[in-house]
């Protein structure tokens, strides 16, 4: 299903070049699960070949997954908001864990965004849970553009290294996803470390 999916994402690519880095960003962070893994990457690969700028790619790319991540929060802040203080009783949501919610957002929510951009999956839907807790909008955009523009060139630049040969570093994305999500996940657990310790001093 992955594989037949990121060939379909190749072949619209590499009809539609930049547009389709942008639309392929956009769809990746509203909420679709397009892979940019094949997307970045392979935008690398058409800029080794000379038939795109890699430094445009990346912006493109960039603000293609901006975008789409402001789509999903405006989703989430208008229209799952009102869904979810209107079901949360059946959805066995209390309002002090929606209020806890907000709350937690409201304070870490530059973070959360930020690094959630760099993990898989969890950045394709992380703008939802942004909106639906009516994180700042304008704190909301800036950490999503910076942590989508790092994606960008890290994936993109090793498409482009890599030329014709991107293809053999496909099987390859899984591992450095998971390496990325344990090191983010050792971050966050030394943060609680050094507060919890400092609460106990």
């Amino acid at each position: 299903m992955i594989e037949s999916l990121i060939n379909i994402v190749i072949l619209v690519l590499d009809k539609l070049g930049y547009f389709g880095t942008f639309l392929g960003m956009a769809l990746e962070s509203a909420c679709i699960p397009i892979p940019s893994e094949a997307i970045l990457p392979f935008g690398g690969y058409l800029s080794y070949t000379g038939r795109l700028n890699l430094y445009w790619m990346i912006i493109i790319g960039t603000i293609g997954g901006t975008v789409g991540s402001i789509g999903a929060y405006l989703l989430g802040k208008y229209g799952g908001r009102p869904l979810v203080e209107k079901y949360a009783d059946k959805l066995r949501i209390s309002k002090s864990k929606i209020e806890k919610s907000d709350e937690y957002f409201n304070k870490y929510g530059e973070k959360i965004v930020f690094y959630s951009r760099l993990l898989p999956i969890i950045r394709t839907f992380i703008s939802l849970p942004a909106g639906i807790s009516k994180m700042d909008f304008r704190k909301f955009t800036i950490y999503t553009f910076l942590g989508s523009l790092i994606w960008s060139i890290v994936l993109g630049y090793v498409g482009y290294k890599m030329g014709e040969n991107w293809i053999a570093i496909r099987p390859w994305f899984h591992i450095a996803d998971i390496a990325v999500a344990i090191v983010i996940l050792g971050y966050i657990i030394y943060i609680i470390g050094v507060k919890f310790k400092k609460n106990n001093t």
